[in-house]
Parts: C-alpha cells; structure tokens; sequence
C-alpha cells in the first residue's frame, strides 16, 4: 500500500471529451425527438414535462458519475467511491431514462420480429435477474475489475456492460412499451426482492474478505487514513446495504400500488355488486 497522503480536492472535474460529446448527444436527440421532430414518427403524442425532467435528470446523474470528483476518486484513490459510481449508473441512471422515455419513441426499434421476440426474452423476469446477477459477479472478480482498472477500454466495457444490464434489469418493473411489457405486481415484488440477493451477496463476500482483493487500490495514494481493506470493506457494505435498501424501497412503492389497484377493483366489483341487487329488488316489485 502506498503509504503517501494525496492531495484531492472536491472541485476538480475532470470533462473528458468523449464523455461530454456522448452526454449532449443523448440528450440533445432526445430533445429533438420529443420536440421539433415528434410528428415524424408513428402514433407520436406530446410528451409530458414531466417525462422530460425524469429523462434528463438520469443525464445529469451519468454527466455527475463519470465526470465530478466521484469519477477521479473511484479511478485514482478509493474502491468504495467507485462503487458509489457503480451504483449510481446501475439503479438511479436507466429507471430514469426508462421512466422519461416515451413508448413511441422506443416503438420503431422492436418492430422487427426477432428483435421484439429477443426482447422479450431478454426482459422476462427470470432471465432479467439471471443475466443481472451474472454481470454483478463477473465484473466483481479481481481479474475482470483490475482489467476495468487498468485499461480505459476496459473501463468503458464495464461502464457499458453494467448500464446495459441495468436497462434489462429494471424493464420488468419499469418498461415504458406494452410491446414488452412489464410483469404483473406480484412478479414485481418477488423480482425485487430477489435482486437485493446477488448484490448482498458479492457485497458481503468483499466486505469480510481479510485480503485485498483489487491490488489496484493497494499501489494508489491512500486517503483521510483509510487503509485499503478498511475502503475494500466501505465499497462491499455500499453495495449490500445502499444496493438492498434501494430496490426493497421500489418494492415498497411497487406494493401499495398493486395494493391500491385491488382495492379500487374491490370497490368497483362492490358497486356493481350492489346496483345490481337494487335493480333485481325494483324488477321485483314492478312484477308484483
């Protein structure tokens, strides 16, 4: 471990070119798609400002994770900052995106046959959380993350690869297409909870890990006295605890609207129940 005290200030940015050009390109063709260029597509309908805030909010949120300090941490100093960053792109940057998202707008790319069937496969909740889970370890182990450490390419893939897994990850819960749709409420509660499983389950095994597991961190300058394990350990407890409460509060709102949904159909199925019984009562009184 390098034994040196960095020097790190919470004001440097760093604004890397193709992260900046690949920023104004999602959001400058989202805005031209849901504005000046709506009419072009099928079926197209004005698009609520509020989609609009959701959309741009999980740009600005992947704008702040890969260039604010965060960024420089996670690359430079502490494994727990990167996965701070990590979980910012994987359960705050595509439920916004998802949920800023129009249906019409993702409409042209399903229309194909094989890609609407891949889709759908892709997306169904068991293989969501199976392909999920498989990333989270993959990228977890100390070959694959040291790679993602020490090569930008390497970085860029698992930046790529993990966003990817997210979009699939929360389509079930979150897809903005009826063409692929999302799982029924009772699904959606058990998908949820499942997903805290494989991230507690690769937290913890970082976190009571007594070695070092990603050497990268053990040659980097140390900060505000945190040896590298003690980080290593911050990052595994990050991930199982900020990860676990994250999904168990979606499947919290995901329950008391499923529950709100059957208490509205009991009540109308009531109503009903009781217009009915009042009109068989005046029938009867007319026949007599």
């Amino acid at each position: 471990m390098v034994e040196a005290q960095a020097a790190f200030s919470w004001w440097e940015w760093h604004f890397h070119p193709d992260v900046i050009l690949g920023i104004i390109l999602l959001e400058g063709l989202y805005l031209l798609a849901v504005g000046p260029w709506r009419r072009r597509y099928e079926e197209s309908s004005e698009v609520r400002s509020g989609q609009v805030v959701l959309f741009s909010l999980g740009v600005l949120v992947l704008f702040v994770s890969l260039t604010s300090p965060i960024h420089h941490l996670a690359n430079n100093y502490l494994f727990s900052a990167h996965m701070v960053q990590h979980l910012l792109l994987i359960l705050l940057v595509p439920p916004l995106i998802l949920a800023g998202t129009p249906d019409w707008l993702l409409r042209p790319l399903f229309r194909p046959r094989l890609v609407l069937a891949a889709a759908r496969y892709v997306t169904s909740p068991l293989i969501a959380f199976l392909l999920f889970s498989m990333v989270i370890a993959v990228w977890h182990l100390p070959e694959m993350y040291g790679w993602a450490l020490r090569s930008e390419l390497g970085h860029i893939t698992e930046h790529l690869v993990f966003i990817g897994a997210a979009v699939v990850m929360w389509w079930p819960v979150l897809s903005p297409l009826p063409e692929v749709p999302r799982a029924t409420y009772p699904v959606q509660v058990l998908y949820l909870f499942g997903l805290t499983v494989p991230m507690g389950f690769v937290g913890a095994a970082i976190t009571f890990s007594r070695r070092v597991m990603y050497e990268w961190y053990d040659t980097v300058p140390t900060l505000w006295g945190l040896s590298t394990v003690a980080d290593q350990q911050i990052g595994g407890l990050i991930m199982k605890i900020v990860g676990a409460l994250v999904l168990l509060g979606v499947m919290t709102v995901v329950f008391f609207i499923w529950y709100d949904r059957e208490e509205s159909r009991e009540e109308g199925a009531g109503g009903l129940e009781e217009s009915g019984g009042s009109g068989d009562e005046q029938q009867v009184t007319v026949e007599r």
